[in-house]
């Protein structure tokens, strides 16, 4: 006799139920009156954005690559670079060609993510984002523009004049693009702090006395993450806190802007009630 036998037993799990009838479960609930799509719908159309996104960025990815030499003097901007062995080479080369494909393809990207999300997105949001994504793209060109032209010139110097007091100075040119990388692209992120502060604004997350009330803890927040985000000398700190600081501040300004339009609109339909 088995002991494990048990005639009258019930269903009371999952797990006790055939695979074909949870499965047949799983589309019921997937597929229930009154969802706007299936879960097989939003798969399809991720899959369908990804595949587009990939294919855009593959296009410029050649363009650029075939192209290396035309971009290469405004990345090396005449400094002498040595290679350690030939695959520092294609490292190099891999690296320019993949951050300006990505740069030129982040309009396509970001519209592509925009027809994936919108469907999924209250009025309030998607209203929001579509106002507001081509300021979200002019600050990421113009945090990318300040890293490129101030940035990375003064503290790549500064570094090449500490190093020379005691040093023989040879950049690799592995470690000369790791440095360029990491003084444009994390400033193009930073430079969306206006926009980020105006969309959890408008959706009620964050008002302007909240922004007043905690000034001094996030600028030390934004001090750490400049510095984590950017390489660790004291110059590219200043030149990086300085416009955090005053962006922050506009932040603070354009949040209470926001604020008062969504008061005068709030206005008239209290007075109809």
């Amino acid at each position: 006799m088995d002991p494990y036998e048990h005639q009258n037993k019930h269903i009371i799990s999952p797990l006790d139920k055939p695979i074909v009838e949870v499965v047949k479960e799983v589309i019921i609930q997937v597929n229930e009156p009154g969802e706007e799509g299936t879960l097989v719908d939003h798969l399809a159309e991720l899959r369908k954005q990804i595949i587009k996104g990939i294919a855009v960025f593959l296009i410029f990815f050649i363009g650029v690559f075939s192209s290396i030499n035309m971009w290469f003097p405004y990345v090396t901007r005449g400094n002498e670079l040595i290679v350690l062995g030939p695959l520092e080479v294609v490292k190099f080369y891999m690296s320019i060609s993949t951050t300006i494909s990505l740069g030129l393809s982040l309009p396509f990207l970001s519209h592509f993510i925009w027809q994936f999300v919108k469907p999924g997105l209250k009025t309030k949001e998607s209203s929001f984002i579509g106002l507001y994504s081509p300021l979200m793209l002019v600050l990421f060109v113009i945090g990318i523009a300040f890293g490129y032209f101030v940035v990375n010139p003064l503290s790549y110097q500064f570094l090449i004049n500490i190093g020379e007091i005691n040093f023989e100075v040879m950049v690799s040119a592995g470690e000369y693009v790791h440095f360029l990388i990491m003084t444009t692209v994390p400033l193009g992120l930073l430079f969306e702090l206006p926009i980020i502060a105006m969309f959890l604004s408008a959706i009620g997350i964050l008002t302007s006395d909240k922004m007043k009330n905690v000034r001094k803890w996030s600028y030390v927040i934004l001090g750490i993450i400049s510095t984590m985000m950017t390489p660790p000398d004291i110059i590219s700190d200043l030149l990086i806190m300085i416009p955090m600081i005053l962006l922050y501040e506009i932040s603070i300004l354009l949040v209470m802007k926001l604020e008062r339009r969504q008061l005068l609109n709030e206005e008239p339909s209290i007075s109809q009630e």
